[in-house]
């Protein structure tokens, strides 16, 4: 039976291709801000494209912060993308602007440290052992396309969820590209905009959703 997929429809933008990655990767995807439908879904998908602070304000706009934190109270699946992976986090720093994150992870968005940006193109990862996510892709390439970014990792514990796993990735420094903290998943490149392998990665997500 096909696993049932939102994304959430906050008003992030041009949600096409997941959509239609999704549905390649054997999920039922709806496109839809319908609280009930999202809550229930076997997995919610966050996309995010543009500034930090404006995202936050739109998915404050239609309860995003209350349905995400109540599928993961509930061990239910949540995947962000992009933008949708720095707003898990408790803030960014965008053109001299703070803005308030979810908080779901501790930690900073702020601009890459790199002699040209954005980083826009296909980039490898550094995926840690026992990755569900990247399993048959650790030594492929995804494709970016992003200026800000969380460089520090000091978490250990979030109890009650299991210790996370962090992928990397370097372009003028080293930056998160994926966290797996059990029902709770996200990268910050465009699985839908990385070919085979980012196919892959999202038939690892929905085949696990249960």
């Amino acid at each position: 039976m096909a696993r049932s997929v939102v994304v959430y429809d906050y008003g992030s933008g041009n949600v096409h291709s997941a959509l239609k990655a999704l549905e390649h990767a054997g999920a039922t995807v709806t496109l839809t801000r319908d609280r009930h439908e999202a809550l229930n879904a076997d997995g919610l998908v966050v996309p995010g494209v543009g500034a930090f602070g404006s995202v936050m304000t739109a998915l404050n706009s239609v309860g995003g912060g209350e349905v995400i934190d109540a599928r993961i109270a509930g061990g239910r699946a949540v995947l962000g993308i992009c933008v949708g992976l720095q707003v898990l986090f408790e803030s960014g720093q965008e053109h001299g602007v703070h803005s308030e994150g979810l908080g779901q992870w501790p930690g900073t968005v702020h601009k890459l440290d790199a002699p040209r940006l954005p980083h826009m193109g296909w980039n490898t990862i550094e995926a840690p052992s026992g990755s569900t996510l990247f399993a048959g892709v650790e030594n492929e390439r995804f494709y970016f396309v992003h200026s800000y970014a969380v460089t520090k990792w000091s978490l250990t514990n979030t109890d009650p969820l299991p210790n996370p796993l962090v992928t990397w990735a370097d372009y003028g420094e080293r930056f998160v590209a994926a966290v797996e903290n059990g029902p709770l998943c996200a990268t910050q490149f465009h699985p839908e905009k990385s070919g085979d392998a980012g196919l892959t990665l999202l038939e690892n997500w929905v085949s696990n959703l249960g």
